[in-house]
């Protein structure tokens, strides 16, 4: 059980009662799983708490925001991402995966932030909420294009990184009185 400590002053708590009810210590209300998710759109800094407990919630109730937003409308996982996923767990790469997710989606999130300043500057902010979804769909392929080479890329330096380990692995084994692996001849 993992208690709510090192909390942020400027964080906002929200206590989680055994009633499913979220309480904004903030705001002194009650609020929703849309108010949360209006908190994390807003980037504000929150944690979510068990009231009785003190357990921090905020990972399950962020991940019940997620369920709902995958269950309706249009999802962002595949069931085939999904299943790639879920494979990761209990794997010895666990913690590699979700830290290389967490860089991906700030660096797209950063190349987004950077798309809307440069657009910014070329069209000033005449760009309403229709006219930027118009300007982002003609973008979109590019877009595409560009994250499929910076996936190629990312790979490409993921199998060098694996092929340097594999390679000090071995030096750093040979030291020792084993025998000779049975694929070291491949190489």
């Amino acid at each position: 059980m993992t208690q709510a400590h090192n909390r942020d002053d400027t964080s906002r708590l929200i206590k989680k009662y055994p009633n499913r009810r979220l309480y904004d210590t903030r705001t002194s209300a009650y609020i929703t799983l849309a108010d949360i998710k209006q908190l994390v759109l807003d980037t504000e800094d929150f944690e979510v708490v068990d009231a009785k407990s003190g357990e921090n919630l905020t990972r399950s109730i962020l991940l019940q925001i997620i369920l709902e937003e995958e269950s309706g409308g249009v999802p962002l996982f595949s069931p085939i991402a999904l299943r790639q996923i879920i494979r990761f767990y209990g794997h010895s790469m666990q913690g590699v995966m979700g830290s290389y997710l967490e860089k991906n989606i700030q660096t797209f999130m950063e190349i987004q932030d950077r798309v809307a300043e440069q657009s910014k500057g070329l069209y000033g902010n005449q760009l309403g909420p229709d006219t930027w979804a118009q300007f982002m769909s003609v973008q979109a392929p590019m877009m595409q294009n560009m994250m499929n080479n910076y996936i190629d890329q990312s790979k490409n330096l993921f199998v060098q990184m694996q092929d340097q380990m594999q390679d000090q692995t071995r030096s750093m084994f040979s030291v020792f009185p084993f025998g000779k692996p049975p694929n070291d001849d491949k190489k």
